[in-house]
């Protein structure tokens, strides 16, 4: 019932929505009491649409709101109401009987379902139990023996496959054993391969021997081997190559030498066998150092082509094993680099400091410094060392060498000096210190007449410098042979047949012009300006025959330079020294110290022996600068030893200072400096003089290199060694030179001449005195000698102007003298003073090309003083100090009666007595 009520009041309420709520429970009891005919039930229960049936989400008070018009009418919808009644109370009634017609089997069942509850739960409780005793049972009596069953059984099992296992175990030990011995025969194999390789490395071999490491897992122990092997190829290589030589040396001795330490073996190494020996040790070290090389680039090469990311997981673990072993390579390989390098100079070091090099020839000790300086240029490229090692023993032996060898060389020098007939050494005139053997090394460098072809041949010298060792030398050939190459080729052509290649060439300036024959008539006649006192110049002709004159001294021209063989060979000595300090760096400032001390002697030479005269030093004309005075001094105290041999010894200076110094040369008995006609040595003069300005402009064309080489804490040295000594070279030139113009010109006869002039004439001359033509007569004996001078030997424009400049300047200071030797003189013979000098002048400027003249001014100052005022003379007296006392005195002397009196005269000689007093 209450299942009936609840679906009929459900259909009732879907069905008939606009029902009051409390309508249903009555009409609905008053429906069901109805009686209604089942043909009519069913057909009401047919008119219901279908879609009440389709589904539970069927929305019927939607589906009715739908269905009413839009229009509403009240009876209508009360009959459609009454309708939807009639259709809910035939469905609830069917409802209701079917529920009543199946109640009595819904009871049935239910009692059917409630016996089962009652049976289902007294077999839980039946179960429960019968789990309770089958635990008990089981940890009792069955759990144990079927466990003892399972054990017996597996034990069995057991022994079986023990037996099998021990079977295996003696064939595989077996096996194992066998495999063991091969695999050590092999990696012995492999070793001996690897080993191989220190020495002659070939690519195809070692690729085989690396991959066999790889495929066993050692690619780290092959390293490690590997560098041991290298280790052991060094002192291997060295003792054997020093032993052949040694026993070589030793003939049938009885001597063990194969027992003997490397670095004992090494001292037993003789002179002839020594460079041989040095130059087959690095060539051998060379051969260890490029096999390591090269398989340094044989893993880098691998290390480019298996940089491909791995295509799975298996090879990628795989890769990151390879990785870790490529990695562990490169770093011994980059520290091994250090490590081999290091056991080369400790081998060549040893070598090195085995011998005494003291007793060298130059020549070999250079070829050793070469040696050494390839194979630390070998070891830069090799690994970036500055090879401390070796610098330091080959300075020690250089050291010990150079002081010896530069001791002997001054002595040499000395003995050169002394033996020097200053005559002119015949080189070509395309002469530069590049085609002396000293000067190979210096192909880069550029020195006094490089040729083009020169300079072209040193830069394709340094495109080849370049390019690294390893790299030249990778497949062949060795770095060391190629030097000595070198060194058999190198040739040497600087001397001519004769001191002159072209006669043309070769003439000197003075052939030129020694006389006036070709000079017209009206080009002699020149005349002298009355007022002014100057001649003046020529037509066009003069110029063009001036210009034809018109020379330099220049290493760089085509005239071949003025040397000696001393000269040459202080040549050689500077390229030897600069050679040696471009070798070895760190005794570079010893080097050019005594490369210095070559030149000051050289200089020192050249003054003592055609430069000092005390009585033309005395002139008071400046001829000796105070920079030329101070480097003489300097020179004399520092480097000359002034005490003969067995005077004075130890008195004066240790024996150690004394060491360092050279005695003063002597020149040469064959060497004439009092002729005459020779105009006292002035070919030799010339040659000694200019060949030491080749020397300066030498030195000169090298500062920058010996700058370079400098260090920077000693670069002052070299500084002042140019400043102070190699600039001065050219001012001995004066005091050399005044000793030929001091002698070549009679001048003491031209002073006699002049004191037999009378002055004091009352009337004007148009002749000039005769004083001056002999003057002049001895300038064109001068001019011709020297003519015949340059016949032999070449004289350049600085050294004739130089001797021209003292000719003309002691002529015009004698002139001076002479006018200042005048006891009386006249207005009309000052006039005649002007006449000779103009006269002098105009004759002079034809013999040379000089100008100005010098002195000009000086001997016109003074004859116009004579014209002078008190006043003005007293101002001219304090103003001109380049006029001697007498001279000043004897002005004023001269003066008095004409226009100064005696009172006057006193206070002017009064003044000069002023100026005269300081110097007393």
């Amino acid at each position: 019932k209450p299942q009936s009520s609840v679906l009929r009041l459900d259909l009732h309420l879907k069905v008939n929505p606009l029902c009051s709520p409390s309508v249903p429970q009555e009409e609905l009891r008053e429906l069901r009491q109805q009686p209604i005919d089942p043909q009519a039930e069913q057909e009401i229960i047919d008119s219901i649409g279908e879609v009440y049936f389709s589904n539970d989400s069927f929305d019927m008070v939607q589906h009715e709101l739908e269905k009413l018009p839009p229009e509403l009418n009240l009876q209508e919808l009360e009959d459609y109401r009454d309708k939807l009644k009639r259709q809910q109370a035939a469905v609830s009634k069917r409802v209701a009987d079917l529920i009543l017609e199946k109640q009595p089997s819904y009871v049935k069942e239910l009692e059917r379902v409630t016996a089962l509850q009652t049976n289902l739960q007294l077999a839980a409780v039946i179960c429960t139990n019968a789990r309770r005793q089958l635990n008990v049972a089981k940890a009792g009596f069955t759990e144990a023996s079927l466990g003892l069953l399972a054990n017996q059984r597996r034990r069995q099992l057991l022994t079986g496959l023990l037996k099998s296992l021990r079977t295996i175990k003696t064939l595989v030990g077996e096996l194992n054993s066998k495999l063991q011995d091969t695999l050590e025969q092999i990696e012995e194999q492999l070793d001996v391969a690897l080993s191989k390789t220190c020495k002659h490395f070939d690519v195809l071999h070692y690729t085989k021997v690396q991959m066999a490491y790889t495929l066993l897992g050692k690619t780290q122990t092959a390293m490690d081997q590997l560098h041991m092997h290298f280790t052991q190829a060094i002192h291997n290589t060295v003792f054997q190559v020093v032993l052949g030589y040694v026993e070589l040396c030793a003939g049938n001795a009885d001597t063990k030498f194969q027992k003997m330490q490397y670095k004992d073996l090494c001292t037993h190494i003789t002179l002839d066998s020594y460079i041989p020996c040095l130059m087959d040790l690095c060539k051998a070290l060379w051969e260890v150092m490029l096999s390591y090389h090269r398989t340094m680039q044989w893993h880098e090469e691998q290390d480019k082509q298996e940089t491909t990311p791995p295509p799975d997981e298996l090879v990628a673990s795989k890769s990151d094993e390879l990785t870790v072993d490529r990695s562990y390579v490169k770093k011994k390989l980059e520290h091994g680099l250090s490590r081999i390098w290091q056991d080369v100079q400790l081998k060549v070091k040893s070598y090195i400091l085995g011998t005494d090099m003291s007793n060298f020839k130059y020549d070999d000790f250079i070829v050793v410094l070469d040696v050494i300086s390839r194979l630390m240029q070998v070891g830069e490229e090799f690994c970036g060392s500055k090879s401390e090692v070796l610098q330091e023993s080959i300075k020690r032996q250089s050291v010990n060498y150079f002081k010896n060898y530069h001791r002997a060389r001054l002595e040499e020098l000395r003995m050169f000096l002394e033996n020097e007939t200053w005559e002119l050494c015949p080189v070509k005139s395309n002469f530069n210190i590049a085609q002396l053997h000293e000067f190979k090394f210096m192909g880069q460098c550029r020195s006094p007449s490089v040729s083009p072809s020169r300079q072209a041949a040193s830069s394709s010298y340094a495109a080849q410098e370049e390019e690294s060792l390893f790299q030249q030398y990778v497949q062949d050939g060795n770095p060391f042979e190629m030097h000595i190459e070198e060194k058999e080729e190198e040739t040497e052509d600087v001397l001519a047949s004769n001191g002159y290649e072209s006669d043309e060439l070769e003439k000197s300036v003075y052939q030129e012009y020694d006389s006036d024959s070709d000079v017209p008539e009206e080009l002699k006649q020149d005349y002298v300006d009355e007022q002014t006192g100057d001649a003046p110049l020529k037509s066009g002709s003069r110029e063009t025959i001036r210009s034809k004159k018109k020379s330099d001294y220049c290493l760089n021209k085509a005239n071949a330079p003025i040397l000696t063989n001393t000269t040459l060979n202080v040549i050689r000595l500077v390229g030897k020294y600069i050679q040696m300090m471009n070798i070895l760096k760190p005794i570079a400032f010893d080097v050019i110290h005594c490369v210095s001390q070559l030149f000051d002697y050289y200089l020192y030479a050249v003054y003592t022996f055609f430069g000092r005269n005390d009585m033309y030093e005395s002139s008071g004309l400046g001829l000796i600068s105070s920079r030329l005075r101070t480097t003489l001094n300097r020179i004399q105290e520092s480097l000359i030893d002034m005490d003969p041999v067995g005077e004075n010894a130890g008195v004066h200076a240790p024996t150690e200072d004394r060491k360092e110094k050279v005695p003063s040369p002597h020149l040469s008995h064959l060497v004439v400096l009092t002729n005459s006609e020779t105009l006292y040595g002035l070919a030799q003069r010339v040659v000694a003089t200019e060949s030491l300005a080749f020397l300066a402009e030498l030195f000169e064309s090298l500062q920058s290199h010996l700058d370079a080489m400098m260090p920077a804490a000693k670069k002052p040295f070299l500084q002042q060694f140019y400043s102070q000594t190699v600039s001065t070279a050219s001012e001995l030139r004066k005091p050399i030179y005044w000793v030929v113009a001091a002698k070549a010109i009679d001048y003491e006869q031209m002073l006699l001449m002049m004191a037999g002039v009378k002055w004091d004439i009352r009337e004007i001359m148009s002749q000039h005195n005769i004083y001056v033509d002999v003057l002049l007569k001895e300038f064109e004996q001068f001019n011709k000698r020297l003519g015949e001078v340059s016949r032999h030997v070449r004289i350049p424009l600085p050294v004739s102007n130089v001797l021209w400049e003292h000719c003309i300047r002691l002529a015009n200071r004698t002139l001076v003298e002479g006018y200042a030797n005048v006891k009386k003189c006249s207005n009309e013979g000052r006039a005649l003073m002007q006449l000779d000098f103009q006269q002098f002048l105009m004759k002079l400027e034809k013999l040379t090309d000089l100008r100005p003249i010098p002195d000009k001014e000086f001997v016109e100052t003074y004859i116009k003083a004579y014209y002078l005022t008190e006043n003005d003379m007293e101002q001219f007296i304090k103003n001109h100090r380049e006029y001697s006392m007498k001279q000043l005195a004897n002005l004023v002397n001269v003066c008095l009666g004409s226009h100064i009196n005696k009172r006057a005269r006193q206070k002017l000689l009064a003044a000069i007595d002023d100026i005269d007093r300081p110097k007393r």
